[in-house]
């Protein structure tokens, strides 16, 4: 039987369109420019003959068309995922391809791959320096995000979203600053890094006080490089193991997932 010609890359620009309700959020997700998922949506309207999207007073809804297919479509990407999976799986059982954040990698996550790996000397380790890169296209099994939630995918909190104020022993009484943490009000930032890990370096080094995730520098605190100046308190980010569902479903995942939880 003849198959229909699908054009994948516009369903799965409208698939995250319609989860957002937003074009830019779209564009984020996917790496993309906000004109490119336009372009994509209105070819797929065109080629489907349809108005998928309407915008409003508040903000872009889904046509009745648009609701439509949603369900079915989504199944559809889940089964596609699996297939990949299930061809993967023969000769990638014992390999692992991971997206952490680096600063994660050096002070929490190596030394627990590390004990993984004892027990399975077999096992291998693709990693992956950014926490955010699309599953599909850097054929991920997990990764390691700073985040509020899981969002879509499926996850597990690897600590409470805990924060604290840490500084080196001795060291200079200013501020660092970066990107997600905010400095109590009244300070200036006397050094502005670009990541969690860039501000972690910077206070080791002595170089002020900076607000980090606890699980980021428990190691540090440990080893006696920083000490506690304030908390714990309650965050709003703390660092999730995430996965789609397809991979999440892995026994091998199930394992890696155990072990870093246990």
């Amino acid at each position: 039987m003849k198959r229909t010609h699908l054009p994948l890359n516009a369903l799965r620009v409208y698939d995250a369109a319609a989860r957002h309700l937003s074009f830019t959020r779209a564009a984020d997700e996917l790496a993309v420019t906000p004109a490119a998922v336009g372009q994509q949506i209105r070819a797929l309207e065109d080629h489907l003959g349809v108005v998928l999207f309407r915008r409003t007073s508040k903000g872009l809804e889904l046509t009745e068309e648009g609701c439509a297919g949603l369900d079915a479509l989504r199944e559809g990407f889940l089964r596609f995922e699996e297939s990949v999976q299930a061809m993967q799986a023969g000769q990638a059982s014992d390999r692992y391809t991971i997206a952490v954040p680096r600063e994660f990698y050096a002070q929490w996550l190596s030394t627990r791959l590390a004990s993984f790996q004892a027990q399975s000397p077999q096992t291998q380790f693709h990693l992956v320096a950014d926490e955010n890169a699309d599953f599909t296209e850097a054929n991920l099994d997990v990764a390691i995000r700073l985040v509020d939630g899981p969002g879509e995918l499926e996850g597990v909190q690897l600590a409470p979203a805990e924060k604290v104020v840490v500084a080196a022993p001795g060291g200079a009484d200013g501020w660092i600053e970066w990107p997600g943490a905010s400095l109590p009000d009244g300070e200036q930032a006397t050094v502005k890094a670009g990541n969690p890990g860039q501000a972690l370096s910077s206070a080791v080094a002595g170089m002020g006080r900076a607000i980090l995730p606890r699980l980021l520098v428990a190691e540090a605190v440990e080893a006696g490089k920083l000490e506690i100046l304030e908390g714990p308190d309650p965050g709003r980010r703390s660092y999730w193991l995430v996965a789609p569902l397809p991979q999440w479903r892995q026994k091998k995942v199930k394992a890696l997932v155990a072990h870093l939880t246990a």
